[in-house]
């Protein structure tokens, strides 16, 4: 699998890719799959919009050819500059107003009519429609530019925040996808990490409590401290007290309600190395989903109830980690409540048990990109929470040539 697509399963946008028009119904998020129907059928309407207007100069012309003087297509004549203004270049809305005046000028010089005052007032005004489009081109042309700016902000903020691990990290498949539910949004107040140990693969999929910067703010907090935290702590129990810790000083800095309701729901699993286990601490998180090689599925829930991270200072119960079997060819699934939380218009929650129960998927890649198509359909293109996603397959002997190295 190459970068791109990597970082378009992270929920980004690459450099230098096109600003999508506004309006046009092409823009359902980053997870949006290339080349299905419904993208074909927005390809036509993007292409109609575009030519409009030319069409419009040209059923204008036909209507005052074969209609009386005394009849006008002014309001056809004057659309065309000012749809062209946010469709076309400088120059394509300065040559749309150029036909259009000079069409008018043809037109009246046939018919005779040009010293006329109402021909000559019509001429005048579409004139003056087709300068301003050219005035108003150059200020959504600025609009553009600053927008592809604050695009490539977002996107090299999602890459420090949330970088997108490796596809294979010590024989395990991995695969991310992240989708922000705020429009134009490329992170939010959920969180992924992988980083491999000295005593196996360590992960986390966490969910800040909260929106906007102070959510990020967090995000940062506990992905620098798992990572630290990761390497250095013998036990993943150890490591979830030392995420406990961060986000306790991380708190004292924060104003508001933040500095007192602050918190983070969090799952974090290791997978040690050549061992056939993983072992999960849940802090309060949607439990984990274990899918077989056979299609059969299993929920990985905490038989503790344990208190989200961030809120220790309201009892204390010692995280004790739990293990299950992983087997060869099975693959495991962390996620946040966008998932479980993305609606049909008859209000049912998408459920991934029920959905994904008797399928099999030859790669972690290939979960995550059915996952994020049928989110996106159940919910109409529409999301209400941020959604990550982190999958991890451990391969079966022998599948080695068919794995997707980095």
């Amino acid at each position: 699998m190459d970068d791109e697509g990597a970082y378009a399963r992270a929920g980004g946008r690459l450099p230098g890719d096109p600003v999508p028009d506004p309006g046009l119904g092409d823009e359902p998020g980053p997870l949006a799959p290339q080349g299905r129907p419904p993208r074909r059928r927005t390809s036509f309407w993007r292409a109609f919009v575009h030519a409009l207007p030319v069409l419009l100069i040209v059923v204008a012309i036909l209507y005052d050819i074969f209609t009386p003087r005394y009849f006008t297509a002014g309001p056809l004549y004057t659309a065309a500059p000012l749809v062209a203004a946010p469709l076309y270049s400088r120059r394509g809305t300065a040559l749309t107003g150029v036909a259009v005046v000079a069409a008018v000028v043809g037109l009246q010089l046939g018919k005779g009519v040009i010293h006329y005052v109402d021909s000559l007032t019509e001429l005048i005004t579409i004139a003056t429609v087709a300068v301003l489009a050219v005035l108003v081109n150059g200020l959504v042309r600025r609009s553009d530019e600053r927008l592809v700016s604050v695009r490539e902000i977002a996107e090299a903020a999602q890459r420090a925040v949330l970088p997108a691990p490796a596809e294979r990290i010590a024989g395990f498949e991995i695969a991310v996808c992240y989708q922000a539910a705020q429009a134009d949004a490329f992170i939010g107040g959920d969180l992924y990490a992988v980083q491999d140990s000295a005593r196996g693969v360590r992960l986390i999929v966490g969910d800040v409590r909260g929106k906007g910067m102070g959510a990020v703010a967090a995000v940062a907090v506990v992905i620098g401290a798992f990572r630290e935290a990761a390497e250095q702590e013998a036990t993943l129990e150890a490591v979830a007290q030392r995420l406990e810790r961060a986000l306790a000083r991380e708190g004292t800095r924060r104003d508001g309600l933040d500095a007192f309701e602050g918190f983070t729901t969090a799952v974090l699993a290791e997978l040690p190395h050549g061992g056939g286990t993983v072992r999960i601490v849940n802090r309060g998180h949607p439990p984990p989903l274990l899918l077989y090689a056979d299609g059969t599925l299993g929920p990985l829930p905490a038989h503790e109830s344990a208190l989200p991270l961030g809120m220790g200072e309201l009892g204390v119960w010692p995280d004790r980690a739990e293990e299950t079997a992983f087997p060869a060819g099975a693959t495991l699934l962390l996620y946040t409540d966008g998932l479980t939380e993305a609606r049909d218009a008859k209000g049912e929650f998408y459920d991934p048990q029920a959905r994904l129960t008797g399928r099999v998927f030859p790669h972690p890649a290939s979960l995550l990109d059915t996952l994020a198509e049928e989110v996106r359909r159940h919910s109409g293109g529409g999301m209400a929470d941020d959604m990550a996603l982190l999958a991890v397959r451990r391969p079966r002997r022998g599948d080695h040539d068919h794995c997707h190295e980095p």
